[in-house]
């Protein structure tokens, strides 16, 4: 007889207390982030495109020292010939290295609050239980003064804290990220703090590779040239791996070297990606500007700092059931956050975004319409006809009415309603029942009288 296993629990919290210990942060990491190694390695949650990354980087090396790299070996004398392909074999782990560091460590995330923080006004109160509670609401931004400039920084819901400047909330990774870029796909991660140095390296030496290899393809054609005393149409013809080298590095070359020339520019006037394209510094005063040379030492010559995150380090139990228990009820007790009381929205349908009075104004409205439709339904029912027929006719008309959807005209300013043309076709009829019987009655009401 099978029996079924006991479900597993999926919680690394409870797993990791039932074993007797507590579990690692990065374990219960909320972010989108995935770990490797134990913690020691950081990816995005697009950590897939990196494979992609490498294999456009490795591939057409490899192509280039099997085709042109070994041949020129002829060509040069031996130690110059073995050279030019350890020097591409070389650059190529250089680059690579490159890019596994800003790919696989932290960019500067900053840690989430268990808590929010201290609110600075109260807003209202509400009543819960007869009791009056009062309501504090956190400010949405705040201002901080950086060399003498007062910048804004604002209040991040997910984290519950306020981002310090130059730091953005990743909507890919789900952190906040400090000095942010951008997050970039090619790599997996994002660009921060930690990791921009690497990334500007590992953007350069691509640009730096691609010029190599271009440049010894057309070595290797030259040669060929010379060597059979041919023109250059009939020595590509002789290499084709040269000709797919020369295509392929000559269009990579304008994309990492365009995104080289564009970091040198945000270099040099201490900028990032996302403040270039949303704060426009050049209409402005940058508050991080403090010199060409003193930029690029920040970026080039400035120890990196230590992460603020410790992935490896056990969290305390008490953290750890607050963490695994605790979603997003941190507002629950008197809290509001800065996005709660803005105006309804139907995301769905697009509906245009309501006031909370007009919503009120439109409610009691609706309220009002019910309220008049019951008694009107109640008239009908007092002043019912004791005419078999009629009734019958009566309830065939308000059994097709129910069934026939209701056309409101919200939109006119007579706030009338639109009949169907067979609901007044058979009103019509009934009317007319009604006024035969009525006449019937009163003949013979006058028959009776004159007996």
């Amino acid at each position: 007889m099978y029996v079924a296993p006991p479900p597993q629990d999926t919680d690394p919290v409870a797993a990791a207390m039932a074993r007797g210990g507590s579990p690692r942060v990065y374990e219960v990491w909320r972010g989108s982030n995935v770990f490797f190694l134990r913690g020691r390695f950081i990816f995005g949650p697009d950590v897939r495109s990196l494979f992609l990354t490498i294999f456009l980087i490795a591939a057409p090396v490899a192509v280039f020292c099997v085709f042109v790299a070994r041949k020129l070996m002829n060509h040069f004398p031996h130690h110059l010939g073995i050279s030019i392909m350890v020097a591409a074999v070389a650059f190529t782990l250089y680059d690579l290295t490159l890019l596994l560091l800003t790919s696989g460590r932290d960019p500067g995330i900053i840690p989430r609050n268990m808590h929010p923080p201290e609110p600075d006004a109260i807003e209202g109160s509400s009543d819960v239980g007869g009791e009056q509670t009062p309501q504090f609401r956190i400010p949405r931004m705040k201002d901080v003064t950086v060399n003498g400039i007062t910048v804004k920084v604002k209040y991040c819901d997910t984290c519950m804290l306020y981002r310090p400047p130059r730091c953005s909330h990743c909507s890919i990774c789900n952190n906040c990220v400090e000095r942010f870029d951008h997050h970039c796909p090619w790599v997996g991660q994002c660009i921060g703090r930690r990791n921009y140095r690497f990334f500007f390296m590992f953007v350069f030496s691509t640009t730096l590779l691609c010029i190599y290899v271009f440049g010894f393809c057309w070595v290797y054609i030259t040669k060929i040239m010379d060597a059979e005393h041919t023109n250059i149409w009939r020595a590509m013809l002789k290499t084709p791996a040269s000709i797919a080298l020369i295509i392929y590095t000559f269009i990579s070359v304008w994309f990492v070297g365009g995104l080289s020339v564009f970091h040198l520019y945000l270099i040099s006037g201490n900028q990032t990606t996302y403040e270039n394209f949303r704060y426009r510094y050049d209409r402005r005063d940058n508050p991080y500007n403090r010199g060409l040379v003193a930029n690029f030492k920040e970026v080039f010559f400035t120890s990196i700092p230590p992460p603020k995150s410790k992935f490896r380090a056990r969290v305390p139990p008490e953290e750890g059931l607050k963490s695994s228990s605790m979603k997003s009820s941190s507002f629950s007790e008197g809290f509001i956050s800065p996005s709660m009381g803005k105006a309804a929205r139907d995301l769905g349908m697009g509906a245009k975004p309501m006031t909370w009075g007009e919503a009120r104004t439109m409610g009691d409205l609706e309220a009002g319409m019910s309220n008049d439709a019951a008694e009107d339904k109640d008239s009908r029912i007092n002043n019912a006809s004791p005419d078999p027929m009629q009734r019958i006719s009566s309830e065939g008309l308000e059994g097709q009415a129910l069934m026939q959807p209701r056309r409101s005209s919200w939109g006119r300013k007579s706030g009338s309603w639109d009949i169907s043309p067979d609901i007044m076709t058979l009103a019509s009829g009934i009317g007319d029942s009604n006024r035969l019987s009525s006449g019937s009655s009163r003949r013979a009401s006058i028959n009776y009288s004159n007996r």
